[in-house]
């Protein structure tokens, strides 16, 4: 019985270490999502201006004049990037969540094993 017991907290264990990471999963994905949509915002707001518009960019406490076409480009390269790490996050998040079915199945049939073994230990007492 406490060998089952054991094993019945190893995989508890192991259980809420992929469900904690899953969390975490969920959270960069949540901020990457916020940044993808704040550079969506960008790209609009550059869509919108003339080819002689000027944009400048923020480095450090100073504004530099930047070309357009090539703050398009950045932002389209930053956009692709977050959308490719949105893609790894969701196949993450979703690998993640299949794991913790698997557990949540051996924990309940572990539970199960382990209450027989208390009824049985029960009967004998």
């Amino acid at each position: 019985m406490d060998e089952l017991q054991a094993k019945l907290q190893a995989e508890l264990d192991k259980f809420k270490a992929v469900e904690k990471e899953y969390h975490k999963a969920v959270s960069q994905r949540q901020v990457l999502d916020g940044q993808l949509h704040e550079n969506t915002g960008v790209k609009q707001e550059l869509d919108l201006l003339k080819d002689d518009g000027e944009v400048y960019k923020l480095i450090g406490p100073v504004l530099v004049k930047q070309d357009l076409t090539e703050a398009k480009q950045n932002v389209a390269k930053r956009m692709d990037y977050i959308k490719g790490e949105l893609k790894r996050f969701d196949d993450l998040i979703a690998s993640l969540d299949s794991k913790q079915e698997q557990y949540k199945e051996k924990l309940s049939k572990l539970q199960v094993q382990f209450q027989q073994e208390q009824v049985k230990a029960a009967v004998k007492a």
